[in-house]
Order: C-alpha cells, then sequence, then structure tokens
C-alpha cells in the first residue's frame, strides 16, 4: 500500500470515535504522525473522558505509528492555540488540520432554546475557526520563512444538513452551512501561502446519526465510516496540492463535488409584488421541470 501521508503532521479534532477515530487511524496507516483531539464529550457536548482518544493513540502505536493525545476544547480560543503549538512543539511542524469535532441538539425551531442554538454553533463553527485561524498563521509564517508554499491542509467537516436542509437541525444546519462557507473564503485566502481548504461532506453510520433511520446491514455497511476516510487521506497528502475550495460528499458507495448554491433562471426586476410573484412561481416550475419535478404545483 502506497503511504500517501508519509511523514507528515495531522491534527484530527473530535477523533477519539466514529468518523475522526477512522480518520486517524487511516491516516497513522500512511505514515502521518497524529494528534488525536477528543474532549470525551458525550453526543450532546456534556461530560468529559479521555479514554476514547487515548485508545485510538494506544490502536495507532501498537501498529507501529507516532500519535499523542490531546484534550483541549477545539472551541476555545486559547485551547485551540495551545493544540495547534503542542502538535509543532512535538513531532517539530504541522502539516494538515481536520476539523471534524461536532455535537447535536436537534429541535424543531419552536421548541429550539438559546444554549441548544449556542452550544452547537460553538462546537461546529468556532470549533473549525479556531484551530484553522491559528494552523493558518503557522503557515503563514512557514510560507514566508521557506519563501515558498506551505503546502498545509485545512479539512473542514460540512453536511447534506447545512446544504441542503434537515428538519429539526436549524442550529446544525446553520453552522453547517457556515462552515461550507468558510472553507471556501478560507480556501481563497490561504492559496498565497500555498495552503489548501477543503470541505467533506460525509454520509456514515455513527453515534451521531445512529437511530435516525432503520437501516439493513447493506445499508449500515455502505454507510460505515471507512468509505469516508480514503478521502480525507489524500486531501492531506501533498499530491491534492491542487485542490482546493471543494465541498466534496462522501459515502455509500460515492463520491460527488457539491457545486453549492448556483443562480437559476434570470428575468427582469419589476415594482409590483403581484408581478414579482408570478415571475418568481414561473421560474420555480422552470427548475421544477428541469430537475425532473414537473408535474407537481406549487402550494
Amino acid at each position: 500500500m502506497s503511504r500517501l501521508c508519509e511523514g507528515r503532521v495531522a491534527i484530527v479534532t473530535g477523533a477519539g470515535r466514529g468518523l475522526g477515530r477512522q480518520h486517524a487511524l487511516l491516516l497513522a496507516a500512511h505514515g502521518a504522525k497524529v494528534v488525536v483531539n477528543d474532549v470525551g464529550a458525550d453526543l450532546h457536548g456534556a461530560g468529559q473522558d479521555a479514554s476514547p482518544g487515548h485508545e485510538v493513540v494506544d490502536l495507532i502505536r501498537k501498529g507501529g505509528g507516532e500519535a499523542v493525545a490531546d484534550g483541549n476544547d477545539v472551541s476555545d480560543w486559547t485551547g485551540a492555540k495551545a493544540m495547534i503549538d503542542g502538535a509543532v512543539k512535538t513531532f517539530g511542524k504541522l502539516d494538515v488540520v481536520i476539523n471534524n469535532a461536532g455535537i447535536l441538539r436537534d429541535r424543531m425551531l419552536t421548541n429550539m432554546d438559546e444554549d441548544e442554538w449556542d452550544a452547537v454553533i460553538k462546537v461546529h463553527l468556532k470549533g473549525t475557526f479556531a484551530p484553522s485561524r491559528h494552523a493558518a498563521v503557522y503557515w503563514r509564517d512557514q510560507s514566508k520563512k521557506i519563501g515558498g508554499p506551505a503546502k498545509g491542509r485545512i479539512i473542514t467537516t460540512t453536511s447534506t444538513s447545512g446544504i441542503y436542509g434537515n428538519v429539526g437541525q436549524t442550529n446544525y444546519g446553520a453552522a453547517k452551512a457556515g462552515i461550507a462557507a468558510f472553507t471556501l473564503i478560507a480556501a481563497r485566502e490561504l492559496a498565497r501561502y500555498g495552503v489548501t481548504v477543503n470541505a467533506l461532506s460525509p454520509s456514515a453510520q455513527t453515534r451521531m446519526t445512529e437511530g435516525l433511520r432503520q437501516l439493513t446491514p447493506e445499508q449500515r455497511a455502505m454507510r460505515d465510516p471507512k468509505w469516508v476516510s480514503p478521502i480525507v487521506v489524500y486531501l492531506a497528502s501533498e499530491e491534492a496540492q491542487d485542490i482546493t475550495g471543494r465541498v466534496i460528499q462522501a459515502g455509500v458507495g460515492r463520491l460527488a463535488v457539491c457545486e453549492g448554491w448556483r443562480r437559476g433562471a434570470e428575468v427582469p426586476q419589476v415594482d409590483d409584488p403581484a408581478t414579482a410573484g408570478s415571475l418568481v412561481r414561473d421560474m420555480m416550475r422552470r427548475v421544477r421541470k428541469n430537475s425532473g419535478m414537473d408535474g407537481t404545483e406549487l402550494d
């Protein structure tokens, strides 16, 4: 097996379980030195348990790899910097940051409280921004020091809930949509330093999706995190230097590049609301027809 990330240093947040765990293990199998970040919180973000992260570290070391555990809160400004600085201090450099940590506090909008909104936005959105920002500063300085591309990698985690929407997840979907936008903008800003930024929209069965739907054994097998992590490892490698600013869906037996919100049909503007409404409805009918949904009337 070709080792794509030989000698590279990668941080994986939320790496104690699920997708993050699989990312960390496969990165190590491909030669990366891994910082396994996990505070050990439950699905809703409560509590702390260091054991899942240490278990992943032990597995990597038993396989002949190098890894250390990190218990910093990625949504904390100081904690995120300590994680970045710790990786550089331990392994001498940093090449990859994979922002995977997340929680769920699903609720219909009419019932959602402020804490449920704030907690999800903080872990997902600020927990992506803070590590990425501190890593970006490190790579900017490295690029200036060596006079060339730093070849750093930021890989974020978005979701179809943010890209396409999902009932009961205004907080989670808003955070994930924000992460997708963050990815596209950060990719443009950091290109000058030779740093790529891409987002992964995974389809996998983890504790965050357990119980949301009934799956057959075959469907469960197709949603195994092992189908998602190979894309992460490739994007983390130096071979992916020309891929940036992309949102990639992975899992359930397929890969797809998401094109985001695309501009559709256009008509001249009008100042009469009734006429404007008719134009919007006409455009929507054209969208439905082009997407194979013709025949379904708008409400």
